[in-house]
């Protein structure tokens, strides 16, 4: 396996902060350095925040708020670029613990809260603008990817991108894990996305653990190079890097917007903490594996990107702030949704009512009849 050292990896910053572009990184350096000042800083404020929700809603789930909860801790910084590189138009589909991506573009977090809770069945509603072109959830490892090919499909179909106009262009991106590559329907996806030359990106955050797999026994070369099999352009970015991870994601979904086909990008992260919260990490990997990842935190590592352009203590306090008022509202929007109704359940199992539904719902309601007047 290519280690997350090796220079052909493509990244901006080192691991303390310093602005030190690999030899694979200097093309992309002309859209970090179009970058404000107030671009950057919002890629910081992002991940802070979403950290500060990702552990307030750990948190919830252990206090039994929560049926479970699939955390984003340390993967902040290749989402956030990702998404933030991304355009208005661009359709995006999630796996399960992209929280950022979504409540990026737009998704309210007690949504995602609402379907880890059980309360709902999807979280949210996808063709609601206000959601930003953000599919639902998928659970069913790698199944998006055959959602996004045949939604790319369509638009490659309807003549949706490849027109030359790079603000009503379209183009789809999807998430998923090192575990889910091992998926069939991952390349499956990739067949089709391949063969109809889809405006895609398939963004695979390899966090180095299939639940307790490891990556090296998943694949003994770089995932990236899976897609040249299947005839599409890839790129290995180090994904503890929002500034790389930003700078290849655009310029991936730019080209195929454009019409040039699909693209994949591994993005080389780590899953600091648990796969679920019903999972537990201790029982397959070594505090000193954790260590080594967490002296490449992204968050610490933007952090100290910033200091060194002169951002002040103020900046950094107020982002503290918000991200905590950010978290405290979810965790008192979550406390005010109250118990699950068992008759959820049969709701929206078909488009149209069915007997059989009806009729099971009606025996439900008998049973719990009989302990009408049973004391507590």
């Amino acid at each position: 396996m290519t280690s997350v050292e090796d220079p052909a990896l493509i990244r901006v910053l080192a691991a303390d902060g310093t602005y030190a572009p690999t030899p694979e990184a200097e093309r992309f350096l002309p859209l970090i350095e179009a970058l404000g000042d107030a671009d950057l800083e919002t890629f910081y404020r992002d991940m802070v925040v979403v950290r500060a929700f990702d552990r307030q809603a750990t948190n919830l789930q252990r206090q039994g708020q929560l049926a479970l909860w699939p955390p984003s801790l340390g993967q902040e910084a290749a989402q956030v670029g990702s998404v933030r590189a991304a355009r208005r138009q661009d359709h995006l589909f999630p796996s399960y613990r992209e929280h950022v991506v979504c409540t990026t573009r737009g998704v309210d977090p007690i949504d995602i809260i609402r379907l880890m809770r059980g309360m709902t069945h999807g979280g949210w509603d996808p063709t609601d603008p206000k959601n930003g072109n953000t599919r639902l959830y998928t659970l069913v490892l790698g199944a998006q990817t055959l959602h996004a090919s045949g939604f790319a499909m369509g638009l490659a179909f309807d003549g949706k991108c490849g027109t030359g106009d790079a603000d009503t262009d379209e183009a789809v991106i999807v998430y998923y894990g090192d575990g889910a590559s091992s998926q069939g329907d991952v390349h499956e996806a990739m067949v089709f996305a391949g063969s109809y030359r889809t405006p895609q990106v398939f963004f695979l955050q390899n966090n180095h653990w299939a639940i307790s797999v490891p990556v090296s026994t998943q694949a003994q070369a770089p995932l990236s190079q899976r897609a040249g099999g299947y005839g599409m352009p890839s790129f290995r970015v180090d994904g503890n890097d929002v500034l790389a991870s930003f700078a290849v994601t655009r310029r991936a979904l730019d080209e195929a917007r454009a019409g040039d086909g699909p693209r994949a990008i591994e993005a080389v992260t780590y899953r600091m903490g648990a796969h679920t919260t019903s999972d537990d990490p201790t029982k397959y990997r070594t505090s000193a594996e954790e260590e080594d990842w967490a002296g490449r935190d992204p968050i610490a590592r933007m952090r100290a990107y910033l200091r060194g352009r002169g951002a002040t203590d103020a900046f950094f306090d107020e982002v503290d702030a918000q991200a905590q008022a950010y978290a405290d509202d979810v965790r008192t929007r979550t406390n005010q949704l109250g118990d699950v109704p068992v008759s959820l359940m049969f709701d929206h199992v078909y488009a149209a009512p069915h007997p059989l539904v009806e009729q099971e719902r009606q025996w439900l309601d008998g049973y719990e009849a009989t302990f009408e007047g049973e004391q507590a």
